[in-house]
């Protein structure tokens, strides 16, 4: 019983110290960054064509 009640404290205290060292080196600052930038649309760029072909439609 004593070793379960010890190794209970021990992963608590490690999951308490992971905590704040995240807190610490900044993980939790920017929380709606990744958010919004996933939504935000990539430059648009135009596909080239090759030589003497057109990517008009043909009339």
């Amino acid at each position: 019983m004593a070793l379960i009640i010890s190794s209970a404290l021990l992963v608590g205290l490690f999951s308490l110290a992971v905590l704040l060292w995240a807190l610490a080196s900044g993980q939790y600052e920017d929380l709606d960054g990744d958010a919004v930038r996933i939504l935000m649309d990539d430059p648009a760029e135009t596909p080239l064509a090759p030589e003497g072909k057109s990517t008009d439609m043909p009339a």
